[in-house]
């Protein structure tokens, strides 16, 4: 069990409120497959020019051509590699997908309500994904689960705050949101970015839903199965709160972890 006073909540998408399998079986395949496609019949589409840009300056290579750039970005693609040129245009490949009912987003049974709970409460909850915005709207817009973007503020990604593992990208999305450290708490299945967000002095916790092979544990963070009430109980953090303390208090194999 988990519980904490907060202002805000910042969710991972993989492995956390979705399944890991869900993107690496069918969201990657999907937009592998379509990838030089894309990219060959929208050179007239601004989004291209401005893909085919950001390649060449993340490779440095400023003669990139077309098929060079397809060929870097199926390289990335193939080595998973969080390249935000390549998560743009998976997001865009997928976009079609999802508007013409090819594909759904998945989210566990436990996350639309313990989304709705929080919102309820008076709780700010943000998306942070290495998937562009356009693809993380996409998600939640057409779950297996229905249209949940209603219940969530904003998202944030590689353009957006940065990358994951670093922790100036948690001070950068505090600032957009207008929060507060140590009452903005950041749920992830990796301890990396979870690390991250505790240097910028994040409340954080693990998630590691049933069967994951990794274990139930995420490394020196408290740990939870699931978002359901069982698990994870938030409550909105007021100014006028006499105890400016917070904290996160596992209870089970975890020791406790304190923030403020």
């Amino acid at each position: 069990m988990i519980t904490a006073t907060v202002r805000a909540v910042v969710l991972d998408i993989e492995g956390t409120t979705g399944s890991l399998s869900h993107v690496h079986d069918v969201l990657f395949p999907y937009a592998r497959q379509r990838l030089a496609d894309w990219f060959t019949t929208h050179r007239n589409d601004p989004r291209h020019a401005e893909i085919l840009q950001s390649v060449r300056d993340s490779t440095g290579t400023p003669d990139l051509d077309d098929a060079g750039a397809i060929a870097v970005l199926t390289a990335w693609a193939d080595a998973d590699v969080k390249a935000a040129p390549l998560k743009r245009l998976q997001g865009l490949i997928w976009a079609q997908g999802y508007a013409d009912g090819t594909l759904t987003g998945h989210v566990y049974p436990d996350v639309p309500e313990a989304l709705d709970r929080w919102r309820a409460a008076g709780i700010g909850v943000h998306i942070y994904s290495s998937g562009s915005v356009g693809a993380q709207r996409d998600w939640f817009a057409h779950s297996d689960h229905g249209d949940l973007t209603h219940l969530l503020l904003g998202y944030f990604d590689l353009d957006r705050a940065g990358p994951k593992r670093e922790p100036e990208s948690y001070r950068a999305i505090v600032r957009a949101i207008g929060g507060e450290p140590p009452h903005t708490l950041f749920l992830s299945d990796v301890a990396e970015e979870l690390d991250a967000a505790a240097a910028a002095g994040w409340l954080t916790a693990g998630v590691r839903r049933a069967r994951d092979p990794r274990g139930p544990i995420v490394p020196g963070h408290p740990s939870v199965p699931s978002l359901s009430l069982d698990h994870v109980r938030l409550q909105a953090y007021r100014p006028t709160d006499p105890d400016d303390t917070n904290s996160t208090h596992p209870t089970g194999p975890t020791d406790e972890v304190s923030q403020t």
